[in-house]
């Protein structure tokens, strides 16, 4: 689920939150990138089960308004008033055993304790003209069921400004989170089949252990040479105070050059390019301009020196 790049941003965050909260605890920090790595996936495991309880909230709606004096005209017309309630991809989440049994291990009752949300979304589903379009579209199958539910999540549910904050103000990782399980999420559902494997639903967070030790490697060696790598910024920006340079530009900066020094099955262009990126999201406007020259700099000087003992496949 989580590229390198994710991982690189979250080490940025520990970073950043070090800065803020004045802790210089190494430890600490470990700890928070390890949390806050495996919340991505919590985030993940929350969203299948929202898209379960609105499966059931849809089942306890169509059964009260079987009954006259409840029934809604919202459904009115509708050839097949259960076919929301019956969507195969809603089933297929809502009744995987190895889900419900990883949500039960967690504890991940969030829905439950804040049945509010589940009620809002469903409103918000059944009022919105794709949910209209699909419950009246006589076509009835399992490709147009997941196209129904990946552009329900697109356009109505991940939009939505109400479940943004929930996730803002349950964790503040989670805004940075959102937009890389939302992606995933929507990928998911592209390739699942109709008969998938359960296992399917948890993915791995991480592709291998060395994706966590990378992690925890540039977290500790940008940290403990703090110092060194903040005169190799300095020497290349003559008319800058240190002051003057933005905190993540600052951080970015000492990160690129530490896995450039340190890492050296990662090629220098990759390093530059994913932290140019990174930039560009995260920081202002001109701090790719500015990191990319410094970055360039350096690399140049490093090759010099013989610094840059770079190996392995992918190099130049």
């Amino acid at each position: 689920m989580l590229t390198r790049r994710h991982i690189r941003v979250k080490v940025m965050q520990c970073i950043y939150a070090l800065i803020q909260s004045k802790d210089d605890s190494l430890q600490k920090q470990e700890k928070f990138l390890t949390v806050s790595i495996e919340n991505t996936y919590t985030l993940y495991l929350l969203w299948l089960s929202l898209f379960s309880e609105i499966q059931q909230k849809a089942a306890e709606q169509l059964n009260l308004s079987s009954k006259k004096y409840l029934s809604d005209d919202r459904d009115t017309g509708f050839p097949n008033k259960s076919k929301f309630v019956n969507n195969r991809l809603l089933v297929q989440i809502q009744e995987n055993p190895l889900v419900k049994e990883e949500l039960s291990k967690r504890k991940l009752d969030n829905w439950y304790l804040n049945e509010e949300y589940v009620r809002m979304i469903y409103k918000s589903i059944v009022e919105s003209e794709i949910y209209k379009e699909y419950m009246a579209n006589p076509y009835d199958g399992y490709e147009g069921d997941k196209e129904f539910i990946i552009s329900l999540f697109k356009e109505v549910i991940a939009p939505n400004e109400k479940i943004y904050d929930y996730f803002e103000d349950h964790k503040l990782t989670w805004v940075d989170d959102l937009p890389i399980v939302n992606t995933f999420l929507v990928k998911q559902f592209k390739k699942v089949k109709p008969n998938e494997n359960p296992k399917f639903f948890l993915p791995k967070l991480l592709k291998d252990q060395d994706d966590m030790d990378f992690a925890n490697k540039l977290l500790k060696k940008t940290l403990l040479k703090n110092e060194v790598l903040e005169k190799e910024i300095e020497g290349k920006t003559p008319n800058w105070d240190k002051d003057r340079i933005a905190d993540v530009d600052s951080i970015l900066l000492k990160m690129a050059i530490c896995e450039l020094l340190n890492f050296p099955s990662i090629p220098e262009r990759v390093t530059i390019n994913e932290y140019l990126e990174i930039a560009k999201e995260y920081s202002t406007p001109k701090s790719s301009i500015f990191i990319n020259g410094i970055l360039d700099k350096l690399t140049k000087e490093y090759k010099r020196e013989g610094k840059l003992n770079k190996v392995g496949r992918g190099l130049l």
